[in-house]
Order: C-alpha cells, then sequence, then structure tokens
C-alpha cells in the first residue's frame, strides 16, 4: 500500500482565530449592551482589531488598516463614545462580518 505525501498549505491565515474570537464576542454584544459586560466587549473588540490590523499590514493587505483602525478607536474602552440604540446594536453585528471577512481573507504565503 503506498501512502501519498499530503502537500502543504500555501498560505497561512494568521487573523483567522483572533477575528472568530472578535465575531463571537460581537455577535453577543447587542444583548450586553447595557450591562457592565459591554467594557469587555469594547476592550476584546479593540485589542483583537488592533491584532487583525497588524496581520493586514504583515500581509500588506493594506485596505484593511483603515478599518480596524477605525474599529479601535470606536470601540476604545479608554475615551469611549457614548452611542445608543439600534445603530450601535447594528454596529455590533456588522463589525462581527467586517471580522469575518478580515479574517477569511488576510494570508500570507507560507515560508519553505
Amino acid at each position: 500500500m503506498s501512502r501519498t505525501q499530503q502537500t502543504p498549505a500555501m498560505y497561512q491565515r494568521n487573523a483567522l482565530a483572533p477575528s472568530l474570537l472578535a465575531a463571537a464576542v460581537l455577535f453577543v454584544a447587542p444583548a450586553l449592551l447595557e450591562s457592565d459586560w459591554f467594557l469587555a466587549v469594547r476592550f476584546v473588540a479593540t485589542i483583537l482589531g488592533l491584532i487583525i490590523g497588524w496581520f493586514a499590514v504583515q500581509a500588506r493587505h493594506w485596505w484593511w488598516v483603515p478599518v480596524f483602525l477605525a474599529i479601535a478607536v470606536i470601540w476604545n474602552p479608554v475615551f469611549p463614545f457614548e452611542f445608543a440604540g439600534p445603530i450601535w446594536s447594528g454596529a455590533q453585528v456588522a463589525a462581527a462580518f467586517v471580522f469575518l471577512a478580515a479574517g477569511a481573507t488576510i494570508k500570507v504565503r507560507r515560508e519553505g
């Protein structure tokens, strides 16, 4: 019986795991808007947004950088914007989809 060797993947998606985590938190965020837990949502969105932005820089996907800088500014917990209402709830879900899209498209060629 002969074994065939599998060829390794040519690309790696470093932003996929953090984007999945951020998307999961942001999908739950509308339920947490009026609670103390929303501060944790702000921290997660900001920190993971900056991490994914850095992965975009490393992958030379420059178009993602301003998107994640905007997310980091809007969701920042240090100087928070006091948004409310259905538009802010919708922004949580929209940002989750942005994180998923970035995680799926940011990739770098695997070395050696």
